[in-house]
């Protein structure tokens, strides 16, 4: 197909630690640019491009810059009607970037509209219109990664829907639903084109939003590790893991997200407690959910703002009892939570729905056995490769970690079965499905 230039959103890149979301964006824009295709990504952070090229590149990556005060919304909503401009930012090399969480994404050039994202929430909520953004030399086609109340002039404007989880379960997210459901609903409407990551939330985007099924398409989503990671020596990841956490190759389990109702961590919690394991379960994740009664219910320490240092320093920080016992660790870079993930027994992620489930062919990928529920896209991704459990009962999630326990060979096979299914949403195969989408747009 001939190439095209793409605009890829920033959304989500600009957060410091990152997400699912983020890690979605980051691998589209790897493909495209792979593909061939000229990769524009547009960024809202508050830093201004300005006149000077050495301060524009600065400002770029600098976090301190203040946030928005409600008098500069206010002058912006007079104007927003009439659309925003980016201007370029000058990436030069002055500024040493090394230390941006896994390096700048693939792209040609790099473009900012100051506080673009909260200008487009407020507009949204304003004017009921999507907040028009144009810049020099724009793309043919625009995609952005998240149901984003903006578009791009004279672009083709794909949105990814990853889930509807705020219709699915109100109860399991603190999104406004009447506003979320309002910008789907227009996405829906005006899109050209919507994209998601499973069939389940195809089915959900049709039979929900009623969109005709033509409009959707499912790309799926890359488990893409780096090399340094799937390369590393197993001897060096066992003495990682047993010097800094204290842990014994394959004699722990492992849960690793956010912690929010959606991941189901109380149940797993219980069901862990049930199974009388002598194995440790360690849980890696910041705590999204404002309400944590759940984990202060089952033991689970509630000093939750304690440094991911200071936890790690004390890897038995909970003993919820004689025999077992429960670690949490906040927040771990992606070098220490692949090791922990690669010398897991299992890891443990029978959430109540995914749109797709990343975490699930990570884990396959380093060559992990998974339990992981019968709900949203997780049986999909997995396929007969993990061990399926009914999310909501916990005996059923308890005897899953008693059989990985308890028999190695059932865990081998699924280590084994697990590093097969991965390969079906390697880098490859996510670029023919994005080759397929993007052809009908150029």
């Amino acid at each position: 197909m001939p190439k095209a230039r793409v605009m890829v959103d920033g959304y989500n890149l600009a957060l410091e630690k990152g997400t699912g979301i983020a890690t979605y964006a980051r691998n589209l824009s790897a493909q495209l640019s792979a593909l061939g295709h000229q990769v524009d990504l547009m960024y809202g952070i508050r830093s201004s491009a300005g006149k000077n090229e050495l301060l524009a590149e600065v400002s770029f990556f600098d976090p301190s810059v203040k946030p928005m005060k409600t008098q500069e919304i206010v002058k912006r909503l007079i104007t927003s009607p009439f659309g925003v401009t980016a201007n370029r930012v000058p990436i030069t090399g002055k500024v040493i970037a090394r230390n941006t969480p896994g390096g700048l994404p693939a792209h040609d050039r790099i473009f900012n509209s100051r506080n673009l994202y909260t200008v487009s929430r407020w507009h949204f909520r304003t004017y009921g219109q999507f907040l028009n953004v144009d810049y020099p030399g724009s793309a043919d086609i625009a995609h952005w990664t998240y149901p984003l109340a903006v578009t791009l002039k004279n672009a083709a404007n794909l949105y990814t829907i990853h889930d509807l989880v705020p219709l699915r379960l109100p109860y399991a997210t603190l999104d406004n639903k009447k506003e979320f459901l309002k910008k789907v609903r227009r996405i829906s409407e005006k899109a050209d084109h919507i994209v998601t990551v499973s069939e389940a939330s195809k089915r959900d985007i049709v039979e929900l939003l009623g969109v005709d099924e033509s409009r959707v398409t499912n790309t799926y989503q890359a488990v893409n590790l780096p090399s340094r990671i799937l390369n590393r020596n197993e001897d060096d990841v066992r003495e990682e893991v047993s010097s800094i956490f204290g842990l014994d190759h394959k004699q722990y389990f492992l849960f690793f997200g956010a912690i929010e109702p959606k991941k189901n961590v109380g149940r797993i919690i219980e069901a862990y407690l049930a199974s009388q394991s002598r194995l440790p379960l360690v849980i890696v994740g910041q705590l999204v959910w404002k309400n944590a009664n759940e984990l202060r219910l089952l033991g689970v320490p509630q000093d939750l703002g304690k440094s991911a240092r200071k936890q790690l320093m004390d890897p038995t920080i909970s003993h919820v009892s004689k025999t077992s016992s429960v670690i949490r660790l906040e927040y771990l870079p992606l070098n220490l939570l692949t090791s922990l993930i690669r010398c897991a027994r299992a890891v443990v992620f029978p959430s109540l729905y995914e749109g797709f489930g990343l975490p699930i062919l990570e884990a396959m990928q380093l060559g992990t056995a998974v339990i992981t529920g019968s709900e949203g896209a997780n049986p999909e991704v997995a396929g007969e490769s993990a061990l399926i459990v009914d999310p909501y009962n916990v005996n059923s999630i308890t005897q899953a970690i008693k059989d990985i326990e308890h028999d190695d060979g059932l865990m081998e096979h699924y280590q084994t079965v697990g590093q097969e299914r991965a390969k079906l949403f390697s880098p490859e195969k996510y670029a023919e499905r994005l080759q397929d989408l993007y052809a009908k747009f150029k």
